[in-house]
């Protein structure tokens, strides 16, 4: 098979990047041509994936749109191949828009009157969507209905425009920032949770042989031990060693091959890249493992503050590395650990004052 989708990027700006769950424009192309096209594609979120594939029948078996569906968790996780996935299933096409595009109620009402019947509207990022095009979005999926106001000051008119009936289906990474209103319209939500490393290794086994790449069972669970559960990451990975095997081995991915493309693309064993390891490193070898305030942490590493609380410190907390205490962050033993070195005394590291 060849891999005419592949795009041709340089090593920098995958390097950049590597271990990020949110996708580049240049990425989201590579990854179309491995997404799967079904429902009984998919590998994991076993329970989602079955809760939809049953509104998707009822809707069918009705032969009306299905409620309007909402997708949270975070990126990476499938999201947006669901929404297409719901598409090809009903046998309809599928429009693409996002929260942040949408700054006005005129930038909705365009998208929405333009819908075909039955048609489905997919908003990424929906809790990012500004307050006058969420307002209209109400009646839209409540009643199928747009007021589109005419005129300025007193003299204004609301003219209301039937729509045709459309099925929503919204992707959050932030659930609790969307309004009330907003979800409540919502008749599903679904929340994606992180991947096993066993069905990462089958993912990845899948995207190899999509890639027409050889792999074996070692190799995969390498790479899968190291994308931080998410099969964005995985694809992500697989990818840049494929290279590795392609210029610097036989083409094949074995253990050896993946330890050695990963070990150069800094990628360690957990998963962690440069920069994780420079927060860690910085908090146990500056701060003797803390407490100490996020935007002092970021100093350290020459980093804006949003970045290291929004893309390093999650995968940190939940490696069960890093702790956020009333007092800062904190570096658990495991993260003296797996810098190789020895943990001082926990006593009194979690003792109380301002954040």
């Amino acid at each position: 098979m060849e891999d005419d989708f592949d795009i041709d990027v340089t090593t920098e700006e995958w390097d950049r990047a590597l271990t990020a769950a949110e996708a580049t424009e240049l990425e989201r192309k590579a990854e179309a041509g491995i997404r799967p096209g079904k429902l009984d594609e998919i590998i994991g979120q076993g329970r989602v994936r079955e809760q939809i594939g049953l509104i998707l029948e009822g809707a069918r078996h009705r032969g009306t749109p299905p409620d309007h569906i909402l997708l949270s968790g975070p990126p990476g996780l499938g999201k947006t191949t669901l929404s297409m996935i719901i598409a090809a299933e009903l046998g309809v096409s599928l429009r693409q828009t996002s929260g942040p595009a949408l700054e006005r109620s005129g930038d909705l009402a365009a998208i929405l009157t333009s819908l075909e019947p039955n048609e489905v509207l997919f908003i990424d990022e929906i809790h990012r969507m500004a307050r006058p095009a969420e307002e209209l979005l109400y009646t839209a999926m409540e009643d199928f209905r747009v007021d589109v106001v005419v005129g300025k000051g007193p003299g204004a008119t609301a003219i209301p425009l039937e729509l045709e009936p459309f099925t929503l289906v919204g992707a959050t990474t932030r659930a609790g920032l969307l309004t009330g209103p907003l979800r409540d319209r919502f008749g599903f939500l679904g929340q994606l949770e992180f991947y096993s490393e066993g069905e990462l290794e089958a993912i990845v086994h899948r995207s190899a042989a999509i890639l027409n790449v050889g792999i074996t069972d070692e190799g995969a669970v390498q790479i899968a031990g190291r994308s931080r559960g998410t099969p964005r990451i995985a694809n992500r990975l697989l990818r840049r060693v494929r290279d590795f095997a392609q210029v610097r081995a036989e083409g094949t991915i074995t253990e050896t091959v993946a330890v050695d493309a990963l070990h150069l693309y800094d990628v360690d064993d957990l998963g962690l890249d440069r920069l994780d390891r420079a927060v860690l490193a910085a908090l146990v070898k500056t701060f003797n493992g803390g407490p100490v305030g996020p935007k002092t942490l970021a100093v350290a590493v020459g980093e804006q503050p949003d970045t290291v609380e929004e893309v390093c410190e999650p995968f940190l907390v939940r490696a069960g590395l890093l702790a956020r205490t009333p007092r800062g962050r904190v570096a658990t033993d495991a993260a003296w650990h797996h810098l190789g070195l020895r943990p001082p005394s926990a006593e009194g590291l979690f003792g109380s004052g301002d954040a």
